[in-house]
């Protein structure tokens, strides 16, 4: 049965939308079209159901969209498409899919830790003195243990290295795999044999330290890839359109064309690049310009793709397909960005670089010597085996993760969220701190000027009218004084003019200057006015409050030599204030966000690291292009994902103190380094030389491990406390 049959008329009420007065559209998806015949068989089924309209089917797309009448209720979609032998399900524009990668290495460690305690405990028992039989079992055991374990968390290793193989070169995941397989043959053709030793422990040990790391890896790397993603969502699903015959329907975003007329409601998001055609209203163009004030439009004005509809409805005219437009094009700049980030190799991985040919040749050349010393291939091979266990990769491996991990941690314990480790390690190469103004240096939400002055009478009236709407101006007033107690008889908002107000005889108008005020009075006020019968009352002005924090930051950040920028898109007048308090010299403003892309190109290339501090989505390829970038917590969800950190605390101190937090974990990883090349400075020789066991070789490669972790550890919350009592950079 299809699965539309089962849904109630209520559900597919819910999954329709108005496309006319009266007149609804559902969107069914049909996967069992396949020609010109399933078309037609459908569209005549459909267009013969009580209340439908119209059926049009797609058959790129295996679509069906179904016109019907509200008056008389959703159609019976699903039996209609039963009785003809299709399914047919709602149709869903976008679907979330989850890490298929993070699920297999999280499923891999869950399965190696388990096998390896396990193991483990077999283990103890052979060296705490079980012989014979019950040695012989307990390795039997650990080999029925280690197989599938092996088999199944060892993919992750064996694959890579299989691949890397077969093109001629090698990776860290071949000696890796190499010492795994050869420590497990060995183990199990000693147990065949009734030898007194078995690694099996030290094979999955191994793979159980090396999925650690590898896990941790990943996650952090993913969270730096969902910024596109989510700017993806700022994307319309579709609108609504007037055909050439005058007929309404609504085509997803996909399917727009320039030329099209394209009805909005307010509320509704700017599918595509278009300007208006008829109507009046406030456009939210934060995503475009990081201009906190709505945007006042009107016919003949240029709409961007991704922006909001405010107040009023809209008829537009498609200039560009979904696939040309600004929000697309943004797109295309942080795919880009994210791209060159690709260059940012971990220091893991460039350490690694020599890691593979060295151990393989280590291990060769102790099969080779002993084989000639000795001429016992077995105890050549046993020493190899422990050659490559030894130098295994572990330490190596938790160097990197593990501090970012507990960096991450004192973060957090300073409500700061880490979306990016391999940030850490760029954060401490930067020399340039960019920042956005609105809602980064400032709260980005104007409130009401008190220098100026303003008599009460009149802003109590202002703020009466101002309290039935949600403009950010008469929400400021609103909230500015206590409301005059008057009653008036309506209050109207004029889409991207203001709010008139009506008492008896009287007409009230807040608003702006040219509309408020007769052509007499025009001169008197500019800006946000308070008019009455067009003779001017009072005019106000607003200012975006500083952040918390933003002097001592910006303090802070000048004493050590960074040098500072202001990058913004607001109007020239809005951001020099701020950087003259600030004193911040060196300010741009009115930039789009290609243009703040290009100025962080320009230096990347003349050599300087920046760090971008931003919040709108204007912001997002900004934040993405940056060497690396700081977002607050009260940023556009789209500038959260893009950036490396977020700071949930409205104090922008917190920007310095993350630098702080940085160069600690960057000390800390060269410590972690350090000590994994002295490690194997004593540790290979005395392998190769026949005094360690591959038992020894693993339980070694664990303390190295675990002494790296121990290392980690010490970047703790108490240390960041006392680093920020201390003002410590």
């Amino acid at each position: 049965m299809s699965a539309l049959t089962r849904l109630s008329a209520d559900e597919l009420l819910l999954a329709s939308r108005e496309i006319d007065a009266g007149l609804r559209q559902t969107d069914l998806s049909v996967p069992g079209i396949s020609c010109g015949g399933c078309i037609h068989k459908i569209e005549e089924a459909l267009g013969k159901l009580p209340g439908v309209t119209r059926a049009r089917v797609n058959l790129s797309t295996k679509r069906v969209a179904v016109d019907w009448r509200e008056t008389e209720g959703p159609p019976p979609l699903g039996e209609a498409l039963t009785g003809l032998g299709y399914d047919g399900f709602l149709y869903e524009a976008r679907e979330d899919a989850k890490d298929p990668q993070l699920v297999r290495l999280i499923r891999a460690l869950a399965v190696a830790g388990f096998a390896s305690l396990n193991i483990m405990g077999l283990s103890i028992s052979v060296w705490s003195g079980a012989a014979d039989e019950i040695r012989n079992l307990f390795h039997w055991l650990s080999a029925a243990i280690a197989l599938p374990t092996l088999a199944y968390s060892g993919r992750v290793f064996f694959k890579s290295a299989w691949q890397a193989l077969r093109h001629g070169q090698t990776n860290m995941d071949v000696p890796i795999s190499i010492g795994v397989l050869l420590a497990f043959a060995m183990s199990l053709y000693d147990t065949i044999l009734r030898q007194p030793h078995a690694y099996f422990d030290a094979a999955v040990s191994l793979l159980f330290f090396l999925l650690i790391g590898r896990t941790l890896d990943h996650v952090m790397r993913e969270k730096a890839r969902s910024a596109v993603k989510g700017l993806g969502r700022l994307a319309a699903y579709g609108a609504t359109v007037v055909t050439p015959n005058g007929r309404r329907t609504y085509l997803s975003t996909e399917e727009l064309e320039p030329g099209m007329t394209i009805l909005l409601r307010a509320g509704d998001r700017i599918p595509v690049d278009a300007i208006v055609l008829h109507g009046r209203s406030d456009i939210d163009a934060s995503l475009a310009t990081g201009e906190s004030v709505p945007e006042p439009v009107a016919p003949g004005a240029a709409l961007r793709a991704g922006t909001l509809n405010l107040t009023g409805p809209l008829t537009i005219h498609a200039t560009a397909a979904s696939k040309d437009s600004f929000l697309a094009e943004m797109m295309r700049l942080m795919e880009a960005a994210e791209g060159g980030r690709a260059h940012f190799r971990r220091v893991a991985d460039r350490a690694a670089r020599l890691y593979a040919p060295v151990v393989h040749s280590a291990a060769f050349l102790s099969f080779l010597g002993w084989m000639l010393a000795t001429g016992d291939w077995h105890h050549a091979a046993t020493i190899a085996v422990a050659v490559l266990i030894i130098t295994c990769p572990c330490a190596l491996g938790l160097a990197v993760p593990m501090v970012q991990v507990v960096a991450a941690r004192a973060l957090f314990e300073h409500g700061i969220m880490v979306k990016d480790g391999s940030a850490m390690e760029r954060l401490v190469e930067i020399d340039t701190v960019i920042f956005d103004k609105t809602g980064t240096l400032t709260l980005g939400h104007p409130g009401l000027r008190r220098d100026i002055t303003v008599d009460e009478a009149p802003l109590a009236i202002a703020a009466r009218i101002g309290s039935h709407s949600h403009h950010p101006y008469a929400k400021a007033l609103a909230a500015a004084v206590l409301p005059a107690d008057i009653a008036f008889d309506t209050v109207a908002e004029h889409a991207g003019l203001g709010l008139e107000a009506r008492i008896g005889k009287d007409v009230w108008r807040l608003g702006r200057g040219e509309w408020a005020l007769d052509e007499a009075f025009v001169q008197s006020g500019t800006g946000t006015v308070l008019a009455c019968n067009g003779k001017f009352v009072q005019s106000f002005a607003f200012e975006d409050e500083l952040r918390a924090g933003a002097v001592a930051a910006i303090r802070t950040l000048r004493g050590h030599g960074y040098a500072l920028e202001i990058m913004s898109g607001d109007t020239p007048a809005a951001v020099l204030p701020v950087a003259e308090e600030l004193g911040i010299e060196r300010v741009q403003a009115r930039l789009l966000p290609q243009e703040k892309t290009a100025h962080l190109q320009v230096l990347a290339k003349t050599g300087h690291k920046a760090l971008m501090v931003g919040d709108g989505m204007n912001d997002a390829p900004a934040l993405v292009a940056a060497h690396v970038s700081i977002t607050p917590g009260s940023a556009a969800d789209v500038g959260r994902q893009a950036a490396d950190f977020v700071f949930l605390r409205s104090d922008l101190e917190s920007v310095p103190f993350t630098i702080s937090i940085a160069r600690k974990a960057d000390r800390l990883i060269r410590q972690n380094f350090a000590f994994a090349a002295l490690y194997n400075v004593v540790a290979v020789p005395a392998a190769t030389g026949g005094y360690v066991t591959p038992l020894a070789a693993a339980l070694a490669m664990s303390g190295s491990s675990i002494l790296v972790v121990a290392n980690a550890l010490r970047l703790s919350p108490r240390w960041a406390r006392r680093e920020q009592s201390e003002g410590v950079l």
